[in-house]
């Protein structure tokens, strides 16, 4: 449990194995990890070893501690969330903030009662800990690592704690190593808001197709004009304006939706200004809806589901970082994104958490620097709105690292995913394979683009819209490549 006190107790850390295909060619082991944190990674071998990887890495996939078939970290107790009533999650009132410290404080409470003392050593230090024993224990002098998300942090972490051990290493997806995490939040509000102005942007240069406006601003106040309708009916299948917030988050997000989404849009927006409404729309906007409150709950559990998902141990290690103890620090930003730009969440992202009352640390934070083993590969999108440009292109700049970035693209978790993106997978396997690595920054364009939507309509194509799948399909189409992964 405490590597610095074996009186604590053991914990059993549970991990798989994938062999490598090709025994002659084989380089090592690869380490994974998928990010959370708390996600399960027993199954994460099994994607990896369909790529040229799988030949020649015994690629292996660990439960770490407080996870899965790992020595589980009890779940927090049960939260009576009607003790703390909220009007709106995206467009909170002021009394609604208070509401949300109080229920921030009775989470670490119902953590702190359930965790016992274990709580206290469900840390990123420790997980890297365990990485290296298990190293011990295969009998390996070092490891590869290939991590996604709060699994680049974990990757970084074992790299400061044992970089005489770490080799090859791939940075999918990464947090900035120099900021807390609170920090990273900020910086993903403001790629949230980043897509939704591109998107914008895209759509206004279509306004002969979707009506929306001729310009990026004119855009956005027709988004603005749906969310105050349906403050007062349900408008367009969009039963409340906390769902309607969610979903321009989401389907601004991910490009593949955007075509449909601006569909969407034109035909809400015709529906306000009295045109009768469209059955087949609204149904495929309600489903759409519900569609965009999955993704979200997909990208708080790094794209695992509930039963692989450790709340608990998600709790726990995010309290690695310090947070801010200052209510009004809270208030001030949950204030400014409420009143500004509240599309996506972007409320919830700076609101406070368990750890903001958390005060029972093991030991501090590792503090990342210049790497004293191999430089790696840091790969990133510049639309991912869990791990920002920015913190991908720190985390590169700290490790000395190559920098990999994916243009024009939302996603979350780039190498090996569905659709396949040919440049970056190449990069990555010809790193990991042949130890390769490019000369600078590879800039790669998305394998997802939005559809080819023309500016105008032509003889050839007098209503390009009417081609445009609504807005339910393409919510499907997304989920099904968010929740197929690395």
């Amino acid at each position: 449990m405490d590597y610095r006190d074996a009186s604590l107790g053991q914990i059993d850390i549970a991990i798989s194995r994938a062999a490598a295909k090709d025994p002659e060619r084989r380089l090592g082991v690869l380490f994974t990890n998928p990010g959370g944190p708390g996600g399960a990674g027993l199954a994460m071998p099994i994607g990896y070893a369909e790529q040229p990887i799988g030949q020649v890495y015994d690629i292996i996939g660990i439960d770490v501690r407080g996870v899965g078939k790992s020595t589980n970290l009890a779940a927090c107790a049960p939260i009576d969330e009607t003790r703390f009533p909220i009007s709106s999650q995206s467009r909170p009132t002021d009394n609604d903030l208070i509401q949300l410290v109080e229920q921030a404080k009775a989470k670490e409470a119902a953590c702190a009662q359930t965790g016992g003392q274990f709580r206290r050593y469900v840390t990123t230090m420790n997980t890297a800990r365990d990485m290296d024993n298990i190293r011990g224990q295969l009998g390996e002098s070092v490891i590869n690592y290939l991590g996604v998300s709060y699994g680049t942090w974990l990757g970084a972490v074992y790299g400061e704690m044992f970089p005489e051990q770490l080799n090859r290493n791939v940075l999918d997806s990464s947090l900035d190593p120099k900021v807390s995490w609170r920090d990273g939040d900020v910086n993903n509000v403001a790629a949230t808001k980043k897509n939704f102005e591109d998107w914008a942007a895209w759509t206004a240069e279509r306004d002969a197709i979707f009506h929306l406006g001729a310009k990026p601003e004119a855009v956005r106040a027709s988004i603005d004009t749906i969310a105050a309708a349906i403050i007062e009916r349900p408008v367009g299948g969009f039963d409340n304006r906390d769902d309607f917030d969610g979903a321009v988050g989401e389907f601004t997000r991910y490009r593949k939706s955007w075509a449909s989404f601006a569909k969407s849009m034109h035909y809400v927006l015709d529906e306000i200004h009295g045109a009768p409404p469209r059955p087949e729309v609204d149904r495929s906007n309600q489903h759409a809806a519900q569609t965009a409150d999955a993704l979200d709950d997909e990208a708080v559990t790094e794209r695992d589901d509930d039963k692989d998902m450790s709340d608990a141990v998600n709790a726990a290690v995010l309290c690695d970082w310090d947070w801010p103890t200052d209510m009004e620090v809270y208030f001030r930003d949950m204030r400014s994104a409420r009143d500004t730009f509240p599309y996506g969440n972007t409320v919830g992202q700076l609101s406070p958490n368990a750890c903001s009352f958390h005060a029972d640390k093991a030991e501090p934070l590792v503090k990342v620097g210049t790497p004293k083993y191999p430089r790696g590969l840091v790969v990133q999108s510049d639309g991912d709105t869990q791990t920002s440009l920015v913190d991908g292109q720190a985390m590169a700049k700290t490790l000395d690292s190559v920098l990999i970035v994916v243009h024009n693209e939302g996603a979350h978790g780039l190498y090996a995913t569905t659709p396949a993106n040919a440049c970056v997978n190449d990069a990555v396997n010809a790193y990991l394979l042949d130890a390769k690595l490019p000369a600078g920054t590879v800039d790669c364009a998305t394998a997802d683009p939005p559809l080819p939507v023309p500016a105008q309509p032509d003889p050839q194509n007098p209503d390009p819209e009417a081609t445009i799948p609504l807005l339910g399909e393409a919510a499907d189409q997304v989920k099904t490549e968010v929740e197929a992964g690395p």
